[in-house]
């Protein structure tokens, strides 16, 4: 854990040492703010709850969660830092994780800087605050699946840019397999089981009951074996890569 905690220190000071997380989370609150007023009607719905703001959560960290994660591991490469990080006396393992998590920390600043319509629903109405409380848990949840799926692509590849676009990629495959549009194309001509199996790949399922504040042992297990399963992949890729210099 003491190395994990180190590579974690570092990467979360490296975030805030370019302008970059800045300006990642200015976008971040404008773009929040926009799809929670605008697209999702906030004050014409006249409901104290949150449900406009975490609608758009899925969609909103399809753009914005690639462009942290992007910057794990291309970056690195693509500086030739790497090579001195994995000569260190610490597992590959540990070094995963601590990115991972410094990301995650990240992500949950960022959330945590929505307070103001928190407050905001709290002084029009009288919401369900432990609705809400599981709201924000889903969202970081499903935020660290995107993340783990990003950091993988990193680590793929020196180009951040790269990285992006496969991260972008692989994460809208997630959430278009909940989409009716895609669901609409099997239809008719793929049992019902496969259909439902389609549907349970998606972040859009899974999310759903969360931000109602219905806490599932199957969503849980979902975004925990996602997380799980691309850290995984993540250290296998920088394994291989190391090994094949």
């Amino acid at each position: 854990m003491s190395h994990v905690w180190t590579i974690f220190r570092r990467e979360l000071t490296a975030y805030f040492m370019t302008p970059v997380a800045y300006v990642y989370l200015t976008i971040f609150l404008v773009m929040q703010g926009l799809f929670t007023f605008n697209l999702g009607q906030f004050y014409v719905r006249e409901q104290a709850d949150l449900a406009a703001f975490f609608a758009y959560h899925p969609r909103l960290y399809l753009f914005l969660i690639p462009a942290i994660s992007m910057r794990l591991w291309a970056e690195e490469r693509k500086t030739g830092t790497i090579e001195l990080l994995l000569t260190l006396p610490i597992p590959v393992g540990a070094v995963v994780t601590g990115k991972y998590l410094a990301a995650v920390a990240f992500t949950a600043f960022a959330l945590v800087l929505t307070f103001p319509i928190w407050i905001t629903v709290n002084w029009l109405g009288n919401p369900d605050n432990g609705v809400i409380a599981v709201g924000y848990f889903g969202s970081l949840l499903m935020a660290g699946a995107y993340l783990a799926i990003g950091s993988a692509m990193s680590a793929l590849t020196k180009n951040q840019v790269v990285a992006f676009i496969l991260g972008v990629s692989l994460c809208f495959l997630f959430v278009a397999a909940g989409m009716p549009m895609v669901l609409n194309v099997f239809e008719g001509w793929l049992p019902a089981t496969v259909m439902s199996a389609i549907a349970n790949l998606s972040f859009l399922t899974h999310f759903s009951n969360l931000q109602k504040g219905v806490i599932s042992l199957a969503d849980m297990i979902y975004f925990v074996g996602v997380i799980l399963m691309w850290l995984w992949a993540t250290r296998l890729i920088v394994e291989t890569k190391r090994e094949s210099g």
